[in-house]
């Protein structure tokens, strides 16, 4: 597909990504490449595209008109979607480009689709969709759910709130699984805190919120081309995984770009099963690597960066990298406590609630969080909403709760509680 209109090539994309990470020093172009500048690493003849690994997808061209003038020169593209439409010509002798492959990418080609219904009976079997629609109903009906995409407006209050939260459930994500999130580094944040609020307003970016109440549960940040939709960020608040936000937050970015004129929803880089489930094409994330041939010093560099680029995919391969980020969450430590995780199993009330010897408890206060689960798994099996849920703790029974909805009544039995 040919791109015209490149996010992350604009303006405002490339002025505050120079400001983050180039120390506000200004790009350069090279004569003969269109639509991209470039950042130089020091005193050597290397120059890396602005943006870098921060894109979801650089576009650019060679003019046919000017020659390419690579004198002495290496350059690195990264992030370059082989589904892009690129007009890339043959080279001069003396210049050579090498096409490293390291991610793959995937994406929903939605053309075809006249709505998320006819995409879902393309893309599911019967079984599928009905729990997919499920967990989307069952959300629907346990709280006060309502969605909302910010796209070419928004205030700066409310972007602040989102933003805040935004950051809130990500960090309690990791802090859950674990591991360290490049998108949580100070730096990065702050790159994105910046950058998102202006390209909302150009309808470059967007927004898109699952509220519960005022409360933000999901959020995802995306990109947007002429007709492309990029899925760049998304985080859902981890106590509502029985309702598997992460299914309900696609199929309604699915159902907005389909009323939008959107034929490409892009998930971008990096394999996940959830991209694999959806997506109708599979594509690579390429490297484009540029240099002069007669130059010693840069063919040198050029050789030095391809060796690197392979180590690097060998130990993706071998998930090294998910171990560093283990580690690395491990060094640094973490001062926030994480929620105890506990095990449950309900069961019938044995006696009338109103002759057990009960306390009544209110969840959202720290020392009762840790049941929210427990809680949010009642609602889902009985279909109860949670302005109806009453929770009870039994005197002399720490473990045993009773939880009352507006129907039905159960015993709740913590088996166990683990904390980390």
């Amino acid at each position: 597909m040919r791109i015209l209109s490149n996010p992350f090539t604009s303006n405002t994309f490339s002025g505050i990504w120079v400001k983050h990470f180039n120390n506000n020093l200004p790009s350069s172009t090279i004569k003969g490449i269109m639509n991209i500048a470039f950042v130089k690493k020091g005193l050597s003849p290397f120059y890396e595209n602005v943006g870098k690994t921060h894109t979801k997808g650089i576009s650019y061209s060679i003019n046919q008109k000017e020659p390419l003038e690579l004198n002495n020169k290496v350059l690195l593209i990264y992030d370059v979607p082989t589904f892009f439409d690129l007009d890339l010509p043959a080279l001069q002798s003396d210049y050579k480009l090498h096409r490293i492959k390291q991610y793959p990418g995937f994406l929903i080609h939605l053309d075809k689709y006249k709505d998320l219904g006819d995409y879902m009976s393309s893309s599911f079997s019967k079984s599928s969709r009905y729990k997919l629609n499920k967990y989307k109903k069952r959300l629907e009906e346990s709280f006060d759910i309502s969605y909302k995409m910010y796209f070419g407006d928004i205030s700066r209050a409310q972007y602040d709130f989102i933003f805040g939260n935004f950051k809130s459930l990500l960090e309690k994500r990791f802090l859950d699984k674990g591991i360290t999130n490049n998108n949580l580094d100070p730096k990065e944040w702050a790159f994105y805190y910046e950058v998102a609020y202006p390209l909302i307003l150009e309808r470059k970016a967007s927004l898109f919120v699952i509220y519960e109440g005022t409360t933000p549960i999901g959020v995802t940040l995306n990109y947007f081309s002429e007709n492309i939709l990029f899925d760049a960020i998304t985080v859902f608040d981890i106590d509502y995984e029985k309702f598997h936000l992460g299914s309900v937050t696609i199929m309604k970015l699915i159902e907005w770009s389909l009323e939008n004129n959107i034929k490409i929803f892009d998930f971008s880089k990096g394999y996940f099963d959830y991209k694999k489930r959806w997506a109708n094409e599979e594509y690579d994330f390429e490297y484009h690597l540029y240099y002069d041939t007669k130059s010693i010093r840069a063919k040198v560099i050029a050789q030095m960066i391809l060796k690197y680029f392979s180590l690097k995919q060998i130990l993706r391969d071998k998930k090294v990298n998910e171990k560093l980020h283990k580690l690395s969450f491990f060094l640094k430590g973490n001062k926030q406590e994480n929620t105890p995780k506990i095990t449950f199993e309900f069961s019938d009330v044995e006696l009338e609630a109103e002759k057990l010897d009960l306390v009544d408890i209110d969840i959202k206060t720290p020392a009762y969080k840790y049941l929210t689960p427990l809680v949010f798994e009642f609602l889902y099996l009985n279909n109860e909403e949670l302005k109806d849920i009453k929770v009870q703790q039994v005197n002399n029974q720490k473990e045993v709760y009773i939880i009352s909805g507006k129907t039905i009544t159960r015993k709740a039995t913590i088996n166990s509680i683990t904390r980390s």
